[in-house]
């Protein structure tokens, strides 16, 4: 098998300086026969997921390297062998779960190839700024394989390693001549982040014979020394001369606008059968509505129609220093009674009792300034060592009103529950997990809490508006920015002008959003995912099929998944295997 492994994968010794381009996917031989994997007729297809996500999950491991042309490689071959051996599976023999799977199984594949190819064709592009990538890799799948040291040899690459950075660096400081390099601002971010991720994979490999192998040790010391200074004066030379980092400041936000066809690729991944501007289109069509009720509450609030100074007012009715606990913990508390009260939903008492709080750091807050959440509350609230202005942002981003239209949005009913629900029932199907899923449903569970009327007051809608309209805005930001008609700039400026947000919470937002690992469509899928369960629920509750605790305890029951394949098992939809998806919510 380990021969079989090698032929795979590019060439490399020790000394290589670079890596050749990835060739077409070879077979892969690890890919298992799925004939004794195939579930009883009517079943689903937890055991062949279930083999798919662990043997992808081992192979990225053993290619640790992320910018790896041999990862890419061995990964494409993976997923190229595992969609022939899936699409021969017979998908007529399958029952609606076991079809489900398979259609989702089929569409993650292709995906999968998919990205990869993306992360080809953007490796070529910042090849010229890396010019170490291959030795590095070549030097860590030495390593890998097995192969016996080559002390000489090792130091050899290793002077390589950081000449080549220093040549790369002078490009960039003294630019002239036909070697100079003139990235542009996203290359240049992007080409430091992956120039940090190979100095920490050359110092891994490093350690791994540092003194075990004296000689080794002996030859390669003071080489690897100058490789490890050079890589980081050069992604320092990167950030600060063309990205533009300071010293003390922010990080800066760059973000890397996919495409059209890109977004294209991922919405028909997500199962979702609209355009990019057909989404735009919905989400103004949201904020409208969302300024309406704005207007409405401000009114409510004897301030007439100015719906700012009732978001103002609203923003500034904050608890005291060292009380934010007591309120995550009062406001769930009152949450879960109303899902009792209303008959909502199933929540195990122990998913009741096993929840818990952190608190945020002041540098995690610059890039989210507002809580998270899952089984572990993350509570975003300002410390003494922050300034006043920027401890008087925290405390009015996190206001009472708009904690109390997110707190269970982050626990019960939204996102601790989806976790601890998941976890036991069809947990393979996290293979297919998406923020249309995992987002969507925590948002829909606040416009349904909005049409049961769970605000008590006008200032209560006002904190529950804010976030629909965030929600809103989320979509025409960032699909915008993907397009190539909005910049990060204008993007922070329309959340402060148009939704209200303070400056330093909506750079934080923003940066967030195009800086974080985030895909593209995260932030698209709250509203969106939403909109698809408040049309479900419509299409299966409001028609008497289903009562609400049934509707939402299958939810859960069902895992995590695109909601229109959610919604061919609710509804026992006729699949067929070339089924695409069709639902216009």
């Amino acid at each position: 098998m380990r021969r079989v492994l090698a032929a795979l994968l590019i060439a490399a010794s020790p000394a290589l300086a670079q890596q050749a381009a990835p060739a077409a996917p070879a077979a892969a031989p690890w890919v298992p026969d799925l004939a004794p994997l195939r579930p009883a007729a009517g079943g689903d297809l937890e055991r062949i997921v279930t083999r798919y996500v662990i043997d992808r999950d081992v192979l990225q491991r053993r290619f640790a390297v992320a910018s790896s042309a041999a990862r890419r490689q061995a990964l494409d071959a993976l997923n190229a062998e595992w969609l022939t051996r899936v699409e021969a599976l017979d998908f007529d023999a399958l029952g609606q779960a076991g079809k489900v799977d398979w259609l989702l199984l089929r569409a993650e594949l292709t995906y999968a190839r998919q990205v990869l190819a993306r992360d080809t064709r953007q490796a070529a592009d910042l090849a010229p700024l890396l010019p170490f990538n291959g030795a590095i890799a070549g030097l860590d799948e030495s390593r890998r394989r097995f192969e016996t040291a080559d002390p000489p040899a090792m130091a050899r690459a290793l002077t390589g390693i950081a000449e080549s950075a220093r040549r790369a660096r002078q490009a960039i400081v003294a630019p002239s001549g036909p070697d100079t390099l003139r990235p542009s601002r996203i290359a240049a971010y992007r080409a430091a982040q992956v120039t940090l991720n190979l100095r920490t994979t050359l110092e891994r490999w490093y350690r791994f014979y540092d003194g075990y192998d004296p000689l080794f040790t002996w030859w390669s010391r003071a080489p690897w020394t100058a490789a490890d200074s050079a890589l980081r004066s050069y992604a320092q030379t990167l950030r600060e001369r063309v990205v533009g980092v300071r010293a003390g400041e922010d990080e800066p936000i760059v973000g890397v606008p996919i495409s059209r066809a890109a977004i294209m690729e991922d919405l028909a991944h997500e199962m979702i059968p609209y355009t990019p501007e057909e989404l735009v289109t919905i989400a103004q069509r949201e904020f409208a509505w969302c300024e309406t009720e704005m207007r409405r509450a401000a009114h409510d609030m004897g301030l007439g129609d100015d719906w700012r100074a009732a978001l103002e007012r609203v923003k500034n009715d904050y608890v005291a220093p060292g009380r934010q606990t007591d309120l995550v913990r009062d406001l769930e508390r009152e949450a879960e009674q109303f899902l009792e009260s209303h008959d909502l939903v199933t929540v195990p008492p122990l998913a009741r009792d096993v929840w818990r709080m952190e608190m945020m750091t002041p540098e995690r807050q610059k890039e989210n300034p507002f809580f998270t959440g899952g089984e572990v509350m993350t509570v975003s609230f300002p410390t003494d060592g922050m300034s006043e202005a920027d401890k008087l942002m925290s405390m009015r981003g996190n206001n009472i009103h708009f904690a109390r239209a997110t707190v269970f949005h982050e626990l019960i009913p939204g996102h601790h529950l989806q976790g601890f629900m998941t976890d036991r029932y069809a947990a393979y199907r996290d293979a297919f997990s998406t923020p249309f899923w995992g987002e969507g449903n925590a948002f829909y569970w606040e416009t349904l809490f909005w049409d049961l009327d769970f605000p008590r007051s006008p200032e209560d809608r006002v904190g529950m508006l804010f976030w629909r309209m965030h929600r809103a805005a989320r979509i025409i930001f960032s699909l915008s920015f993907h397009l190539g008609t909005m910049t990060p700039d204008q993007a922070i400026d329309f959340l402060v002008e148009r939704v209200g947000h303070e400056r330093a919470n909506a750079a934080a937002e923003v940066r967030r959003s195009f800086n974080g690992n985030y895909s593209p469509l995260y932030q698209v899928a709250y509203m969106i995912g939403g909109l698809q369960f408040r049309a479900l629920h419509h299409e299966l509750v409001d028609s008497g099929r289903m009562t609400n605790r049934q509707f939402h305890d299958a939810i859960l029951h069902h895992g995590r998944m695109p909601v229109e394949a959610l919604r061919a098992l609710l509804t026992s939809q006729p699949l067929t295997r070339d089924y695409r998806a069709q639902w216009r919510f």
